[in-house]
């Protein structure tokens, strides 16, 4: 039997074919051929690993591309193609061994056996550029600038150099200058250079492009500097001798090298604190006019500064030179020279020869060479020191015959020295009373988040005459007499943005408590557009609105009173209870009751009822009564404890001294009556009331009407306090801080709120008839205000159990650190008095009365993480009040024991603070420090020695220095 065989070919997943012969019939012992597999290496030098090599085919696993090194499977007879990088680890391919293809980056290897093929690679050669320096000029004076021209090259075939330069000579290095073509240009500042031979040298840094091909390398080129000539300064007064009523003329010259260029540029003349306008050279000289009463008397020294102009500011130097002037006054002051110590007065005298007529003069003072304040002088010649004060200040005399004789003096302020202060001490064993947060309160009147925060207030109040009319619906108020009696939205800068409702949002998230005001009034605002003196009704007044020109101040062109208006014009009638229960209402279901601390938590009973004749005249024309002024307030409160009985109410929130004791209805008609015209002459209504006092009456109704309805209406008896000292006429609140006697009796008078030894005669007693001291005759002695312990008084004797509040104080000053000492004094009082409730109104924004906000912090953020002050008051005592007060209290959170001490003088003190019954272990006390040396923040100090007690004793000690107008905060540990 024949066999016959075929051949077929399979080609494997690899790529590789074979033949393979099949049977057509029959069989055969012969096994079929095997292939031989091979393994291929793949390795590299420099680098000698991780150089990435692409690999075809795959091997018989499939696996393709590599990197270094690494190994590949393959039949025999396969063609291997492996291709390297141009570049691998900075270096260049250069050739590969084990394969028969060059310098070429592919090799092709034919598996016939086990292979090892290597990609070599080799590091670039890098080479040094030349470098060429070319500076514009050779020679240069010290004025005059430089510019330098550098390229940098590479040899014929070599890329362009890219990169940067820096040019060096002596101390000068410039600025790294960027080469463009292998080019660039550097311009060395006139000045730079110093005189003599320098060597300029560039240095090149080549950048990522051709740090391959390049290195650094330097170049350079010498120049010569010359330094800039001084030219001389003459300076002539013409003539020599003159009197303060003449003008001298100043002849300047200015001479440089002989044969050289004559100086251009401009002169200024100087003297004490005169400086003459800046004037130009011409030809080298200048003539500058003094005038009369520039220069003080006595022998004055001129000095002329020159400065070149850019002509001569390549050859010569900025100088100066002098003269000399003798000045003789015809106005001669006593005395002369003075020094006066800051916080004390100065009698100046003035003898005027060479005029004739009276010997009188008008007195000026000046700061020289500051902006602070000068202090004041009075017409007879009494100066006033200021504070902070400048080093000095000029006191100018001018005849009041003859304007153009004058003399001056110049003024030293010295600062007191340092002495020892008065004693003071603190027991920690005499717990008095908690001091309630609220005291560290304000009126949100032209508050801002950044203040509220840094000051961290407690309590902020809604108030202000505008309140008394607020709709709350419309988001509407009338400004009455303060601007035109116009409607308007909002309530006109309350923080955040005027509504009341907006404050309440804003106030609860940040722990404030809100301080409301209710209307008492019975009248609110019916629009945002109206206002009730209209041009168009009433075209004959005095003033009208320089905006607007269509609302009208309410006054004939006489300045009386337009009457007989209509109130409803810009305002509409509302019934206190039904409208306050209403507003009420609102709150608690809008934000939440007093209790959730998101609401109100306290409501006033309007605002200021003494003035609702004058700032609402146009609603109100008629003076308040005992009975409008209380009944209407019970039925507000009413109204208010219905909606919220969470809710305080406080009132009667009066702010007149005379209006604690009479209604306005009686002052008005004493000022009508005599014999004295004052308002306790025709007392009618008191009369009427039992002779009662009006806030005694108040409070004596509130009790009444607490049995009568079951519940307390009334939970703080509530004044304004404006008892600031009036100085030189004028009262020191609402004012800014002035010199230093309005200084000292704006310090003095925070004891009105305490001390039964502190009279004003702007307080005299009520003298009503029953008065202990009541007298018939017009001079009436003054009484002791004692505004709190005289509220606990009358709560105690007419309704117990009622809180008392001053929701309006301001003493002024509170852009100054005098400010702040008084403000810090008045937050001590309250707290060691027993107030409930505080708010200050302030003078401006409270943006630009950071010392006042820097008083709140002492006691509640005093090292910006709101720790504060104790909680409950302790017995604390001062040696001298006036001087240093101190006020101690225990902080429950950790028990220590925390004292502010203020020094209200004008000098540092120190003193020795006795500390009883603190822990025996205490050795140190943490200090703050806020003082007119940095008034923006609260300084942390060096920690203060407590000495411990001997054997038995109780006291520790501790001695520190005070500085002038400052307060000091230690925390003791306890």
């Amino acid at each position: 039997m024949k066999i016959f065989f075929r051949r077929a070919h399979v080609c494997l997943l690899s790529g590789v074919c074979v033949s393979i012969a099949a049977c057509s019939g029959g069989g055969s012992s012969t096994p079929p051929p095997t292939n031989q597999t091979y393994t291929l290496t793949v390795n590299s030098t420099t680098p000698a690993t991780g150089v990435a090599i692409a690999v075809s085919p795959a091997d018989n696993s499939g696996a393709g591309n590599g990197t270094t090194n690494f190994t590949r499977s393959y039949n025999s007879g396969i063609s291997v193609t492996l291709t390297a990088p141009v570049t691998a680890g900075g270096n260049s391919f250069s050739s590969w061994s084990g394969c028969g293809t060059g310098a070429t980056a592919v090799c092709t290897v034919t598996m016939s056996a086990n292979a090892t093929v290597t990609a070599n690679y080799t590091a670039p050669v890098i080479k040094a550029p030349t470098v060429t320096v070319t500076p514009a000029s050779i020679s240069i004076t010290t004025g005059q600038s430089l510019v330098v021209t550098v390229a940098v090259s590479g040899s014929a075939s070599a890329p362009t150099p890219t990169g940067t330069v820096t040019l060096t000579s002596g101390s000068y290095t410039s600025a790294g200058a960027t080469l463009s073509g292998g080019n660039t240009s550097i311009t060395v500042p006139a000045g730079s250079l110093v005189p003599g031979a320098d060597t300029l040298t560039v240095t090149y840094t080549p950048d990522t492009a051709s740090s391959s091909t390049y290195s650094t390398a330097t170049g350079a080129a010498n120049i010569t500097v010359t330094a800039l000539t001084t030219p001389i300064v003459t300076v002539t007064p013409s003539p020599a001798s003159i009197t303060t009523a003449q003008t001298v003329q100043v002849t300047i010259a200015v001479t440089g090298a002989a044969g050289g260029l004559t100086p251009t540029g401009t002169v200024t003349l100087t003297s004490g604190s005169y400086t003459s306008a800046v004037t130009a050279l011409s030809g080298g000289a200048a003539t500058v006019s003094v005038g009369a009463g520039v220069l003080p008397a006595g022998t004055d020294t001129l000095k002329a500064a020159y400065t070149p102009d850019a002509a001569s500011a390549e050859v010569y130097s900025s100088t100066s030179g002098t003269g000399t002037v003798t000045v003789t006054s015809v106005v001669a002051i006593t005395p002369n020279p003075a020094t006066v110590t800051i916080g004390a007065t100065q009698q100046f005298n003035a003898t005027v020869t060479g005029a004739s007529g009276v010997n009188t003069v008008t007195w000026s003072v000046a700061a020289q060479g500051s902006t602070l304040s000068p202090g004041t002088i009075t017409a007879a010649g009494l100066f006033t020191t200021p504070y902070p004060a400048p080093a000095t200040v000029i006191v100018t005399a001018t005849s009041t015959v003859d304007t153009t004789k004058s003399g001056s003096v110049i003024v030293t302020l010295s600062s007191p020295a340092k002495s020892a202060g008065p004693a003071l001490s603190v027991d920690a064993g005499r717990q008095t009373h908690a001091i309630s947060p609220d005291i560290y309160g304000v009126n949100a009147y032209n508050l801002d988040n950044a203040s509220a925060l840094s000051a961290n207030v407690a309590l902020t109040r809604w108030g202000g005459n505008n309140t008394s009319r607020y709709n709350y619906q419309l988001n509407a108020s009338n400004a009455g007499a303060d601007y035109y009696f116009e409607n308007g939205v909002g309530s006109g800068g309350v923080w955040p943005t005027g509504k009341f409702d907006d404050l309440v949002a804003t106030a609860a998230p940040l722990g404030i408590k809100v301080v409301g005001t209710a209307n008492v009034l019975g009248w609110v605002a019916k629009d945002t557009t109206s206002c009730s003196f209209p041009k168009s009704t009433y075209a004959d007044q005095f003033a009208f609105d320089p905006y607007s020109g269509t609302c009208g101040d309410g006054e004939y062109a006489n300045q009386t009173y337009i009457t007989g208006n209509i109130p409803t014009a810009a305002n509409r009638v509302v019934d206190p209870t039904a409208w306050n229960s209403a507003w009420a209402t609102h709150v608690t279901g809008t934000y939440g009751t007093a209790a959730s601390n998101k609401g109100v938590a306290v409501w006033d009973l309007d605002n200021e009822p003494s003035w609702w004749d004058t700032n609402h005249r146009d609603v109100h024309p008629l003076p308040s009564t005992y009975d409008e002024v209380t009944n209407n307030g019970i039925a507000a409160a009413k109204a208010i404890k219905t909606a919220d009985a969470t809710a305080e109410v406080s009132g009667p929130v009066i702010d007149y001294w005379w209006n604690y004791f009479y209604s306005k209805k009686d002052i008005e008609l004493g000022w009508s009556s005599g014999p004295c015209n004052q308002p306790w002459d025709n007392p009618v209504d008191r009369k009427a009331h039992g002779g009662v006092p009006l806030i005694e009456y108040y409070l004596q109704q509130f009790k009444t009407s607490e049995t009568t309805y079951g519940k307390r209406l009334l939970d703080y008896v509530d004044i304004h306090s404006y008892f600031a000292a009036t100085y030189n006429g004028a009262s020191v609140g609402l004012t800014t801080a002035g010199d230093t006697g309005a200084q000292q009796a704006r310090m003095n008078s925070t004891r009105a709120l305490w001390d039964p030894t502190y009279t004003d005669p702007n307080f005299p007693q009520p003298n009503y008839t029953t008065d202990a001291k009541y007298t018939s005759s017009c001079a009436v002695p003054a009484q002791a205000p004692q505004l709190i312990p005289m509220l606990k008084t009358w709560v105690a004797n007419d309704y117990p159990g009622t809180k008392i509040a001053i929701d309006e104080y301001n003493f002024g000053g509170l852009e100054s650190i005098n400010g702040a000492v008084t403000q810090a004094d008045i937050l001590g009082i309250f707290g060691r008095e027993g107030l409930d409730l505080g708010a200050l109104w302030p003078t401006a924004a409270y943006s630009q009365e950071g010392p006042g906000n820097m008083a709140f912090a002492v006691y509640r953020n005093y090292d910006g993480k709101k720790s504060g002050f104790g909680d409950t008051a302790l017995w604390s005592s001062s040696a001298d009040q006036g001087k240093l007060s101190v006020y101690g209290a225990v902080r429950a959170s950790d028990n220590a024991v925390t004292i502010v001490i203020i020094n209200k003088t004008y000098g540092d003190l120190t003193s020795s603070l006795a500390l009883n019954n603190i822990a025996t272990t205490t050795t140190s006390a943490q200090a703050y420090l806020y003082s007119n040396a940095n008034l923006t923040s609260i300084v942390a100090q060096p920690a203060v020695k407590v000495t411990p007690p001997t054997g038995s004793g109780t006291t520790s000690t501790m001695t520190t220095t005070f500085p002038a107008q400052s307060i000091t905060l230690l925390v003791v540990p306890n």
